[in-house]
């Protein structure tokens, strides 16, 4: 097998494809440019998109050329795949700002140079299609059966799918087409719920074209107790920092469950393989290996010197010392604390409750923590003792979330 395809088996990228070995064969013979799309729905990517661009990087080091498509045409539309019901749809402006933030995002993570990594958006050929045209030359060899026994299309039935996003996996078989006759490329990737839109497009270019292209899927992540891979309880956690916080992004990843720490390893980060299972071995303490995968991650999206602030502000809510100005933290008045805080407002108002019923929880569950002290008295008010000789205060929400308060 070709070492480009080893490498992304070693770390558990592959999942399906359409023809190992001849893909295997065709990378021997030489680079091979891919592709993988992204419809700018968001202005900001979350880790979940992430998958198809660390496959990009490792693809991109074995000497293959990529290409990062914006779907700044097919997001007119939206993609059905994975919906229970159909996407807002958005103005053409919106996306347009959008996709430049996805593209900024995509750059600082693969540095594009034209060349050997560069992008492309769907608009250039999707917005100017007549669409009697685009029936006539494509459509024509698209059977609806065969469509509607693709599981994307086939979950939508149950819950109804739009003509609209039923026109979906034409446009993104055309992509593969005119991506195929524009650069050359021979290989789709991406999530394995693209499979059936991967397939419709490599059988568009033997049709149209008559030649051979591939399409590879990875699997669609998952933590170990099944939940998808990448929520949390304030919803996807996103590269922005205006949406998840560098802290919270590493957060997230310091504490993954132990059992996909190696997994995690070795599909979010670039050490090499050998080190990644060194890490998660049995004997070793699994808390390092959880500290130097999120700093790899946090490092690799949002720069090593929100890591470094990051892992700091880890060690100081975790009672180890660091630097906490580095925690997330909100501003409160010293007044309030002189009075007596109530404990549900004051959670409340650092963002560690969403609502008054979710602090109560918190603390009839043991799981509000103010300074040093477990809070069990929903009616005991914090009071100004609780803070520190510098006027601050560390809270902790469950085992997972804190935040420092500053007073003045």
């Amino acid at each position: 097998m070709n070492p480009a395809l080893v490498t992304l088996k070693e770390r558990g990228f592959l999942q399906q494809c359409t023809d190992l070995d001849g893909l295997s064969k065709l990378m021997d013979q030489g680079p091979v440019t891919f592709y993988v799309g992204c419809d700018p729905t968001h202005h900001s990517l979350h880790i979940g998109h992430m998958v198809p661009f660390f496959a990009f990087r490792h693809l991109r080091e074995h000497g293959h050329h990529g290409i990062a498509l914006l779907g700044g045409g097919t997001a007119r539309i939206g993609d059905p795949s994975g919906k229970t019901e159909m996407r807002q749809l958005l103005s053409y402006e919106n996306l347009d700002s959008n996709a430049a933030s996805i593209e900024r995002q995509l750059n600082r993570f693969i540095s594009f140079d034209g060349t050997t990594a560069y992008t492309d958006n769907n608009k250039n050929w999707l917005a100017r299609l007549n669409y009697i045209d685009f029936l006539r030359d494509i459509g024509r060899h698209f059977s609806v059966n065969r469509m509607l026994s693709f599981e994307a299309y086939r979950m939508r039935m149950e819950t109804g799918l739009s003509f609209i996003e039923f026109n979906y996996q034409l446009l993104q078989s055309y992509d593969f087409l005119e991506l195929y006759r524009r650069h050359g490329c021979r290989l789709q990737i991406g999530g394995d719920d693209q499979w059936g839109n991967i397939v419709a497009g490599m059988e568009l270019i033997r049709r149209v074209e008559g030649a051979e292209v591939f399409g590879l899927t990875f699997p669609l992540v998952t933590t170990s107790d099944g939940k998808k891979m990448g929520k949390t309880e304030k919803g996807a956690l996103f590269l922005d920092p205006a949406i998840t916080s560098p802290y919270d992004f590493f957060q997230y990843w310091r504490n993954v469950t132990d059992q996909d720490v190696e997994r995690f390893l070795l599909m979010f980060t670039f050490l090499p393989t050998d080190e990644c299972k060194a890490l998660s071995e049995p004997g070793r303490n699994v808390n390092e290996a959880k500290e130097r995968l999120a700093w790899e991650l946090t490092a690799l999206i949002h720069g090593k010197d929100e890591a470094d602030k990051a892992l700091a502000g880890a060690k100081a809510a975790f009672g180890g010392g660091g630097d906490r100005s580095a925690m997330p933290t909100v501003s409160l008045p010293r007044s309030k604390f002189d009075a007596g805080y109530p404990v549900l407002d004051l959670f409340v108002d650092a963002g560690l409750s969403s609502s008054k019923s979710e602090a109560r929880r918190l603390v009839q569950q043991g799981g509000a923590t103010v300074g040093a002290d477990i809070w069990a008295d929903e009616k005991t008010p914090v009071g100004s003792s609780a803070l520190d000789e510098d006027g601050e205060l560390i809270l902790r929400a469950g085992k997972k979330r804190y935040a420092r308060v500053v007073t003045g």
